[in-house]
């Protein structure tokens, strides 16, 4: 009898974000437990699917020079088959490496002596 490997949808976005985006910051966040009431999550429940709704924030050297819109665009075209597949929403930051570093420096500020 062999064992069998569930694999969420949350670490199949990880693994198909990282490998077509080559990221350097992830974090994924599933949040479909906040639209428990919404249309969409309810039909995906009857169909054995829960995983339908994610947060994602991305930073990616792929980003660069790429305008907000194709930044989504890339991490929408890296997820088509989630996406056809059950997965509803997707709410997504993405920066370049020099972004995300300029963002650290401003929320954590070295104090001054």
């Amino acid at each position: 009898m062999g064992s069998r490997v569930v694999v969420t949808r949350a670490n199949r976005i990880k693994a198909k974000l990282q490998s077509a985006l080559e990221a350097t910051a992830l974090e994924i966040d599933d949040v479909s437990y906040q639209h428990a009431g919404h249309a969409a999550v309810r039909a995906s429940t009857a169909e054995g699917q829960s995983e339908t709704h994610f947060n994602v924030k991305i930073v990616s050297p792929k980003f660069d020079g790429q305008s907000l819109l194709k930044r989504h665009r890339l991490v929408y075209d890296a997820l088509a088959d989630e996406l056809h597949s059950g997965l509803h929403a997707l709410s997504i930051v993405a920066n370049t490496p020099q972004e995300a570093e300029a963002k650290a420096k401003t929320q954590n500020p070295i104090p001054n002596k």
